[in-house]
């Protein structure tokens, strides 16, 4: 099985990497940091490897000096997300809960880990409580629309990511 068109290769997520803690770089600062002590042909390389990498749009080029500077356009949650959001379809039927029970189970959590995830169920759950509408409160037709978003978002049970 092939990774999708715009999945991103192991070479494009090393240059990310860079970008990430960099922020910005140049072709040449690329170079030297993925080939220390290369060449043309590295160099070549690295400038390809972001020609691509525009096209898909990871990255951004700012043209206004001479010398062209990269910045990441796809953040790392942006790539964690997509990436999870993969598994959790390939692996688990769109179900959050094996992944989840997995590496709750695993013994790699620490409890600042644990308190963290805790954390951010207990945000969840109050912008969940937020949001909530009385139903009495809308029209009729606006009262039908919720009940139907509420079924069906009970049909796709807990856990489950929304398909995009």
């Amino acid at each position: 099985m092939g990774r999708p068109a715009r999945d991103i290769t192991e070479s494009e997520l090393a240059v990310l990497r860079i970008l990430w803690d960099r922020g910005m770089a140049t072709i040449r600062h690329l170079t030297d940091v993925l080939y220390p002590g290369g060449g043309a042909a590295q160099y070549a390389t690295v400038q390809k490897l972001l020609d691509r990498m525009e096209a898909k749009e990871f990255v951004r080029r700012d043209r206004s000096l001479f010398v062209h500077q990269f910045v990441p356009v796809l953040d790392r949650d942006q790539l964690i997300g997509r990436r999870l959001r993969s598994l959790v379809e390939t692996l688990c039927d769109g179900s959050l809960t094996p992944l989840l029970t997995h590496l709750a189970r695993a013994g790699d959590l620490t409890d600042e880990d644990r308190q963290a995830l805790r954390a951010i169920i207990e945000e969840s759950e109050r912008d969940d409580l937020s949001q909530e509408v009385a139903p009495e409160s809308l029209d009729a037709r606006k009262q039908d629309a919720l009940v139907t978003a509420r079924q069906s978002q009970s049909r796709t049970g807990p856990g489950r990511l929304p398909r995009s």
